[in-house]
């Protein structure tokens, strides 16, 4: 089962702590009630850690990578949000190949922590089932931007 495992995501500490970090979260806009809901559990979470991101829409995940690579030299954390549903086709495969490449990237080039909330899923259902919608067994929105900040937390406390 997806989710088995899966750390704490616990943003409460940096608001705790005061600590305040410039976050971007960048979204594409296919499958709109799909990332609606990664959309605002990605908001969800900021408001847990009491920061205000940056929301900056994209028309689709091929999309997320260039413009993370532009916001991650100008903020602590970018936090990508896309769904690719498995078609027909292999347009899926180059779509999320693609996706996973550049996001990779963007954060190993620029040293910024990028929130991978990509879905990459065979069904719209297993979609909305991670969503983090009423009724979503899982809310990968809130998983990715916690992610990102807790990353930056981490490197902060080591002293990079």
């Amino acid at each position: 089962m997806s989710g088995h495992g899966a750390p704490d995501n616990d943003v409460s500490s940096i608001k705790a702590q005061g600590l305040d970090f410039k976050v971007a979260i960048v979204a594409a806009s296919w499958h709109t009630e799909v990332m609606d809901g990664l959309l605002d559990g990605a908001l969800r979470a900021a408001s847990d850690a009491g920061l205000g991101p940056r929301v900056v829409r994209v028309p689709g995940t091929f999309e997320l990578s260039v413009a993370a690579a532009r916001l991650a030299p100008h903020f602590d954390a970018v936090v990508a949000l896309g769904v690719v549903i498995r078609g027909g086709t292999p347009h899926f495969d180059y779509v999320c190949s693609s996706a996973t490449q550049g996001l990779t990237e963007v954060s190993v080039q620029t040293g910024t922590p990028v929130g991978f909330g990509v879905l990459t899923c065979d069904t719209e259902q297993q979609a909305l089932d991670r969503a983090g919608l009423e009724g979503s067994s899982e809310d990968k929105g809130y998983e990715a931007f916690a992610a990102a900040v807790n990353t930056v937390a981490a490197l902060r406390g080591t002293g990079v």
